[in-house]
């Protein structure tokens, strides 16, 4: 796993685990797109900083590089974007993993059929084998380079808490994994999976957590997990999280999730603009933050939400008394909330419009610039 160190010195190569490709559906299509456009946002910003001007991709549950219906998997669209980049050509290090021989045979085979595969300067790097707990050790005692890591399983075996800090611990290294969601959320009451629970979410978290969801209703109970798998990634260093929810085809309820994690509030920002193109409704320019088949048959069930209006009360709230530049208030609220910059100053307009806030100089009509101050009034007194 050469690209994982530091130091141009090699390393052994490790075992790792399986995922599980079948026909490509609208669901793995928007999963991929949200991997590969971050790969290229985050490689563009860290690329020109990094210490060695190397950085590196992996990924530990490749597959055979393509589905069943012959639609390129995240490894290929990746290496594709690279050969397309005179930059990323030269200093992009890529490793690729998957459980399964004739997966990672299958891979092999589409990577080197790639047109432009021999202009990269490092050739990818492909090992078979289980993830488990000496990857993730490995990632944890290893000074890496800026990586960007895709953690894709099947179910919740190999996934852990160690392995997703090994990931994001060094300078310029985000993280995306997988989080099946029905697997997870059966198995938090299942003492026969305890122990990879317990790996998810910490033993102290994973023993309340199943306390907490006992006879709760399933918003509820999903609501909890992610909670509590929030505060246990940031517990470990990854400050800023973000889900992006998939649900079943009629959108009753959650399948799994594309859980993003990162140290810096930059790589947030990126990945929710990312995914806030990629969900499946918009209410009032706010995005859903998930992808939903049902959606387009149901469109009037988010619009009901209105939530440029609950940001607008947020913020008379948040910012009561203060004169604040519109980036200000921007980066004061943004972090764990599903809103991107344009949402703010649409906020800001409205309120305006109400006369609710005033801004502080002469601005063009219909638009609250990034220095535009907002002056928000007092709180009332009781």
């Amino acid at each position: 796993m050469t690209l994982l160190a530091s130091s141009e010195s090699d390393v052994s190569s490790l075992s790792m685990g399986q995922r599980f490709f079948d026909e490509r559906e609208d669901q793995s299509e928007v999963k991929a797109r949200i991997v590969s456009k971050y790969f290229v946002v985050w490689a563009k910003i860290i690329a020109p900083k990094a210490r060695t001007k190397r950085i590196g991709y992996i990924d530990l549950f490749a597959g055979p590089g393509r589905y069943k219906d012959g639609s390129a998997s995240t490894p290929l669209m990746v290496l594709q974007q690279a050969i397309a980049d005179s930059e990323l050509r030269e200093n992009l290090v890529t490793y690729f993993n998957d459980e399964q021989p004739e997966h990672t045979k299958s891979l092999a085979a589409e990577i080197n059929a790639l047109p432009g595969i021999a202009t990269l300067k490092y050739a990818p790097q492909i090992s078979t084998g289980n993830v488990g707990a000496e990857i993730a050790t490995h990632l944890q005692s290893t000074s890496l380079i800026p990586t960007f890591s895709f953690i894709d399983p099947f179910g919740y075996k190999g996934l852990s808490l160690g392995l997703v800090r090994g990931a994001i611990k060094d300078w310029g290294s985000d993280c995306v994994f997988f989080f099946n969601y029905n697997r997870i959320n059966a198995g938090i009451s299942n003492p026969l999976v305890d122990q990879h629970i317990s790996a998810l979410f910490g033993e102290e978290r994973a023993a309340q957590l199943r306390i907490a969801v006992k006879g709760a209703e399933p918003v509820k109970r999903e609501a909890l997990v992610l909670e509590q798998l929030a505060q246990a990634l940031k517990a470990l260093g990854g400050r800023f999280v973000l889900p992006f929810r998939f649900r079943n085809e009629n959108g009753t309820r959650s399948t799994h999730h594309l859980i993003f994690v990162s140290k810096h509030v930059l790589g947030y920002e990126k990945m929710k603009e990312i995914m806030a193109k990629e969900s499946s409704t918009h209410d009032q320019g706010v995005a859903s933050l998930e992808y939903s088949p049902a959606d387009a048959s149901t469109p009037l069930l988010f619009s009901l939400q209105k939530p440029i209006e609950r940001l607008g009360a947020e913020l008379l709230d948040a910012f009561a008394g203060r004169n604040i530049p519109m980036l200000q208030v921007y980066n004061e609220h943004h972090v764990d909330t599903p809103f991107i910059k344009r949402n703010y100053k649409d906020a800001l307009l409205e309120l305006e419009s109400k006369a609710l806030i005033s801004a502080g100089r002469a601005k063009k009509a219909g638009s609250f610039a990034d220095d535009v101050v907002a002056i928000f009034p007092p709180k009332p007194k009781a």
